[in-house]
Protein backbone atom coordinates (compact mmCIF):
# COMPACT_ATOMS: atom_id res chain seq x y z
CA UNK A 1 0.00 0.00 0.00
CA UNK A 2 1.46 3.45 -1.09
CA UNK A 3 0.52 6.93 0.36
CA UNK A 4 -0.43 9.17 -1.53
CA UNK A 5 2.37 11.54 -2.92
CA UNK A 6 4.87 9.18 -0.96
CA UNK A 7 6.18 6.28 -3.46
CA UNK A 8 9.30 4.13 -2.85
CA UNK A 9 12.37 4.92 -5.19
CA UNK A 10 14.96 1.79 -5.98
CA UNK A 11 17.39 3.23 -3.10
CA UNK A 12 14.56 3.09 -0.58
CA UNK A 13 14.18 -0.24 -0.74
CA UNK A 14 17.26 -0.82 1.50
CA UNK A 15 16.01 1.38 4.45
CA UNK A 16 12.10 -0.51 4.15
CA UNK A 17 13.78 -3.87 4.20
CA UNK A 18 14.76 -3.02 7.94
CA UNK A 19 11.49 -2.93 8.67
CA UNK A 20 10.30 -5.61 7.41
CA UNK A 21 13.52 -8.18 7.91
CA UNK A 22 14.53 -7.88 11.36
CA UNK A 23 16.93 -11.02 11.15
CA UNK A 24 19.23 -9.00 8.66
CA UNK A 25 19.37 -11.35 5.86
CA UNK A 26 18.98 -9.28 3.14
CA UNK A 27 21.86 -6.74 4.59
CA UNK A 28 24.16 -10.04 4.84
CA UNK A 29 23.60 -11.22 1.48
CA UNK A 30 24.65 -8.25 -0.01
CA UNK A 31 27.62 -7.67 2.19
CA UNK A 32 28.73 -10.78 0.08
CA UNK A 33 29.26 -9.31 -2.61
CA UNK A 34 29.50 -5.72 -2.02
CA UNK A 35 30.87 -5.19 1.12
CA UNK A 36 30.69 -0.56 0.80
CA UNK A 37 26.94 -0.92 -0.35
CA UNK A 38 26.61 -3.07 2.42
CA UNK A 39 27.91 -0.47 4.62
CA UNK A 40 25.82 2.35 3.77
CA UNK A 41 22.53 0.28 3.33
CA UNK A 42 23.21 -0.80 7.06
CA UNK A 43 23.71 2.79 8.06
CA UNK A 44 20.75 4.28 5.94
CA UNK A 45 18.46 0.95 7.74
CA UNK A 46 19.74 2.06 11.08
CA UNK A 47 18.67 5.49 10.73
CA UNK A 48 15.48 4.63 9.41
CA UNK A 49 14.22 2.41 12.68
CA UNK A 50 15.75 5.21 14.54
CA UNK A 51 13.15 7.66 12.91
CA UNK A 52 10.35 5.39 12.98
CA UNK A 53 10.70 5.01 16.55
CA UNK A 54 11.38 8.68 17.23
CA UNK A 55 8.01 9.25 14.98
CA UNK A 56 6.17 6.54 17.47
CA UNK A 57 7.57 8.46 20.77
CA UNK A 58 6.19 12.23 19.38
CA UNK A 59 3.23 10.33 18.31
CA UNK A 60 2.29 9.06 21.99
CA UNK A 61 3.19 11.98 23.97
CA UNK A 62 1.43 14.68 22.14
CA UNK A 63 -1.49 13.08 20.30
CA UNK A 64 -4.17 10.91 22.69
CA UNK A 65 -6.51 8.28 21.60
CA UNK A 66 -9.03 9.44 19.31
CA UNK A 67 -13.10 8.15 19.51
CA UNK A 68 -12.72 7.13 15.51
CA UNK A 69 -9.13 5.51 15.95
CA UNK A 70 -9.28 1.49 15.72
CA UNK A 71 -7.08 -1.01 14.59
CA UNK A 72 -6.98 0.08 11.10
CA UNK A 73 -6.23 3.77 11.80
CA UNK A 74 -3.68 2.45 13.88
CA UNK A 75 -2.00 0.15 11.04
CA UNK A 76 -1.78 3.11 8.26
CA UNK A 77 -0.72 5.54 10.90
CA UNK A 78 2.55 3.12 11.30
CA UNK A 79 2.54 2.61 7.11
CA UNK A 80 3.00 6.32 6.95
CA UNK A 81 5.37 6.71 9.88
CA UNK A 82 7.44 3.76 7.44
CA UNK A 83 7.56 6.44 4.79
CA UNK A 84 7.97 9.36 6.27
CA UNK A 85 10.93 7.27 8.55
CA UNK A 86 12.26 5.87 5.10
CA UNK A 87 12.13 9.17 3.25
CA UNK A 88 13.88 11.15 5.87
CA UNK A 89 16.77 8.45 6.17
CA UNK A 90 20.14 8.69 4.28
CA UNK A 91 20.18 12.09 3.83
CA UNK A 92 23.46 13.92 3.41
CA UNK A 93 25.60 14.77 6.60
CA UNK A 94 22.51 12.79 8.73
CA UNK A 95 22.61 10.18 11.09
CA UNK A 96 23.18 7.41 8.41
CA UNK A 97 26.24 9.49 7.15
CA UNK A 98 28.10 9.03 10.99
CA UNK A 99 27.62 5.22 11.38
CA UNK A 100 28.62 4.65 7.77
CA UNK A 101 32.12 6.30 8.36
CA UNK A 102 32.85 4.76 11.85
CA UNK A 103 31.91 1.28 9.71
CA UNK A 104 34.62 2.06 7.33
CA UNK A 105 36.87 3.28 9.44
CA UNK A 106 36.71 -0.48 11.12
CA UNK A 107 36.60 -2.43 8.35
CA UNK A 108 39.71 -0.55 7.14
CA UNK A 109 41.58 -1.17 10.64
CA UNK A 110 41.77 1.79 11.71
CA UNK A 111 40.97 2.00 15.32
CA UNK A 112 37.89 4.10 16.58
CA UNK A 113 38.20 7.23 19.31
CA UNK A 114 38.24 6.72 22.84
CA UNK A 115 35.32 9.12 22.72
CA UNK A 116 32.61 7.93 20.77
CA UNK A 117 31.17 11.35 19.08
CA UNK A 118 27.41 12.01 19.20
CA UNK A 119 25.63 13.64 16.25
CA UNK A 120 22.44 16.06 16.69
CA UNK A 121 19.36 15.24 16.60
CA UNK A 122 15.58 15.79 18.00
CA UNK A 123 15.79 16.16 21.95
CA UNK A 124 13.01 15.43 24.70
CA UNK A 125 9.80 17.25 23.84
CA UNK A 126 10.88 21.18 24.63
CA UNK A 127 14.78 20.67 24.99
CA UNK A 128 16.69 22.61 22.58
CA UNK A 129 18.31 20.34 19.61
CA UNK A 130 21.66 18.80 21.37
CA UNK A 131 25.00 20.24 19.13
CA UNK A 132 27.75 17.87 18.64
CA UNK A 133 29.59 16.42 21.79
CA UNK A 134 31.66 13.95 23.17
CA UNK A 135 31.81 11.13 25.61
CA UNK A 136 34.03 10.63 28.28
CA UNK A 137 34.10 7.51 30.23
CA UNK A 138 33.51 8.90 33.38
CA UNK A 139 30.28 9.64 31.71
CA UNK A 140 29.66 6.60 30.21
CA UNK A 141 30.66 4.54 33.85
CA UNK A 142 27.97 7.36 35.65
CA UNK A 143 25.46 5.72 33.34
CA UNK A 144 26.27 2.71 33.58
CA UNK A 145 26.51 2.76 37.38
CA UNK A 146 22.99 4.43 37.77
CA UNK A 147 20.82 3.47 35.46
CA UNK A 148 19.04 0.63 37.46
CA UNK A 149 18.46 3.45 39.99
CA UNK A 150 16.91 5.71 37.86
CA UNK A 151 14.65 3.23 36.60
CA UNK A 152 13.27 1.99 39.83
CA UNK A 153 12.81 5.70 40.77
CA UNK A 154 10.89 6.06 37.04
CA UNK A 155 8.57 3.62 38.14
CA UNK A 156 7.92 5.22 41.18
CA UNK A 157 7.37 8.40 39.91
CA UNK A 158 6.99 8.41 36.14
CA UNK A 159 9.95 11.04 35.57
CA UNK A 160 11.85 9.82 33.03
CA UNK A 161 15.04 7.84 33.94
CA UNK A 162 17.51 9.77 31.59
CA UNK A 163 16.15 12.84 33.26
CA UNK A 164 16.82 12.20 36.50
CA UNK A 165 20.54 10.58 36.12
CA UNK A 166 21.07 13.91 34.05
CA UNK A 167 20.15 16.18 37.54
CA UNK A 168 22.33 13.89 39.47
CA UNK A 169 25.42 14.28 36.84
CA UNK A 170 24.55 17.94 37.29
CA UNK A 171 24.06 18.06 41.14
CA UNK A 172 27.41 15.87 41.66
CA UNK A 173 29.81 17.12 38.25
CA UNK A 174 29.44 13.68 37.12
CA UNK A 175 30.32 12.36 40.44
CA UNK A 176 33.73 14.17 41.04
CA UNK A 177 31.89 16.79 43.31
CA UNK A 178 30.54 14.23 45.44
CA UNK A 179 29.10 15.58 48.81
CA UNK A 180 31.33 13.94 52.01
CA UNK A 181 31.26 12.70 55.40
CA UNK A 182 33.31 14.23 58.08
CA UNK A 183 35.81 10.75 57.48
CA UNK A 184 35.71 11.26 53.90
CA UNK A 185 33.71 8.89 52.56
CA UNK A 186 30.56 9.38 50.53
CA UNK A 187 27.45 10.47 51.61
CA UNK A 188 26.06 9.03 48.46
CA UNK A 189 23.73 12.50 47.87
CA UNK A 190 23.83 12.56 44.50
CA UNK A 191 20.86 15.08 44.40
CA UNK A 192 22.03 17.51 46.99
CA UNK A 193 19.01 17.43 48.96
CA UNK A 194 19.44 19.10 52.21
CA UNK A 195 19.04 17.51 55.81
CA UNK A 196 15.63 19.73 57.32
CA UNK A 197 14.28 19.08 60.34
CA UNK A 198 12.13 16.60 59.48
CA UNK A 199 15.38 14.47 58.25
CA UNK A 200 16.14 11.83 60.98
CA UNK A 201 18.68 9.82 59.16
CA UNK A 202 22.61 10.38 58.90
CA UNK A 203 23.83 13.92 57.89
CA UNK A 204 26.67 15.65 55.93
CA UNK A 205 28.12 19.08 56.65
CA UNK A 206 29.87 20.82 53.77
CA UNK A 207 30.56 24.19 52.68
CA UNK A 208 28.22 25.13 48.95
CA UNK A 209 27.55 27.56 46.56
CA UNK A 210 24.14 29.28 47.13
CA UNK A 211 22.45 32.46 45.51
CA UNK A 212 21.46 35.08 48.21
CA UNK A 213 20.50 38.52 46.88
CA UNK A 214 21.58 37.65 43.61
CA UNK A 215 25.61 36.83 44.87
CA UNK A 216 27.02 33.94 45.10
CA UNK A 217 27.61 32.94 48.44
CA UNK A 218 30.22 30.19 50.34
CA UNK A 219 27.53 28.74 53.29
CA UNK A 220 27.95 25.88 55.36
CA UNK A 221 25.04 23.17 54.56
CA UNK A 222 23.73 20.19 56.41
CA UNK A 223 23.09 17.48 53.88
CA UNK A 224 21.52 13.86 53.89
CA UNK A 225 24.09 11.10 53.98
CA UNK A 226 22.53 7.45 52.32
CA UNK A 227 23.91 4.26 52.63
CA UNK A 228 24.11 3.59 48.92
CA UNK A 229 23.07 5.33 45.86
CA UNK A 230 20.47 3.36 44.85
CA UNK A 231 19.02 4.86 48.51
CA UNK A 232 19.17 8.64 47.21
CA UNK A 233 17.63 7.63 44.30
CA UNK A 234 14.90 5.94 46.15
CA UNK A 235 14.57 9.03 48.30
CA UNK A 236 14.70 11.60 45.58
CA UNK A 237 11.69 9.59 44.14
CA UNK A 238 9.64 9.79 47.62
CA UNK A 239 10.63 13.39 47.55
CA UNK A 240 9.41 14.59 44.33
CA UNK A 241 6.36 11.97 45.11
CA UNK A 242 5.13 13.17 48.30
CA UNK A 243 6.34 16.91 48.18
CA UNK A 244 3.37 19.24 46.38
CA UNK A 245 6.19 21.82 45.85
CA UNK A 246 6.82 18.70 43.00
CA UNK A 247 3.96 18.39 41.75
CA UNK A 248 4.83 20.13 38.33
CA UNK A 249 7.65 18.12 37.98
CA UNK A 250 5.85 14.72 38.18
CA UNK A 251 3.41 16.10 35.62
CA UNK A 252 5.98 17.49 32.98
CA UNK A 253 6.05 13.98 31.34
CA UNK A 254 9.00 13.73 28.58
CA UNK A 255 9.35 17.80 28.38
CA UNK A 256 12.86 17.69 29.59
CA UNK A 257 12.82 22.18 29.60
CA UNK A 258 9.63 21.48 31.77
CA UNK A 259 11.37 18.99 34.57
CA UNK A 260 13.59 21.54 34.87
CA UNK A 261 12.05 24.31 35.14
CA UNK A 262 9.53 23.22 37.61
CA UNK A 263 12.31 22.09 39.49
CA UNK A 264 13.76 25.91 39.83
CA UNK A 265 9.97 27.43 39.83
CA UNK A 266 9.34 24.94 43.31
CA UNK A 267 12.81 26.17 44.67
CA UNK A 268 14.82 22.89 44.36
CA UNK A 269 17.70 25.35 44.06
CA UNK A 270 18.97 29.24 44.60
CA UNK A 271 21.19 29.54 41.11
CA UNK A 272 18.45 31.56 38.58
CA UNK A 273 20.53 29.30 35.54
CA UNK A 274 19.57 26.06 37.02
CA UNK A 275 16.99 25.20 34.89
CA UNK A 276 18.82 26.13 31.54
CA UNK A 277 22.26 24.56 33.03
CA UNK A 278 19.88 21.18 33.50
CA UNK A 279 18.30 21.16 30.72
CA UNK A 280 21.86 21.04 28.51
CA UNK A 281 23.30 18.32 31.24
CA UNK A 282 19.79 16.11 29.79
CA UNK A 283 20.58 16.81 26.54
CA UNK A 284 24.27 15.87 26.89
CA UNK A 285 22.81 12.79 28.82
CA UNK A 286 20.57 11.75 25.86
CA UNK A 287 23.09 11.94 23.33
CA UNK A 288 25.66 10.06 24.99
CA UNK A 289 23.13 7.10 24.93
CA UNK A 290 22.01 7.46 21.72
CA UNK A 291 26.30 7.71 20.89
CA UNK A 292 26.20 4.11 22.69
CA UNK A 293 23.45 2.95 20.35
CA UNK A 294 25.04 3.93 17.48
CA UNK A 295 28.67 2.55 18.26
CA UNK A 296 29.25 -0.19 15.58
CA UNK A 297 29.41 -2.74 18.40
CA UNK A 298 26.03 -2.20 19.33
CA UNK A 299 25.49 -2.96 15.15
CA UNK A 300 27.68 -6.30 15.03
Amino acid sequence: MAISGMSSSTGDVGALDALRDASGSALRARAATDPKAAIKMAAKQFEAIFMQQLMKSMRESSLGTGMLDNSGTQMGTEMLDTQLSNKMSGMPGGLADVIARQLERQMSGIAPRAAVPAVPFASAAGAPVGEVATVKPNQQEFLRMHTEAAAGAEAETGIPATFMVAQAAHESGWGKREIKNADGSSAHNLFGIKAGASWRGKVAQVTTTEVIDGQPRKVLATFRAYASYDESFRDYAQLMKNNPRYAKVITAGNDAQGFAQGLQRAGYATDPAYADKLTRVINTTLRMQRATLQSPQSLA
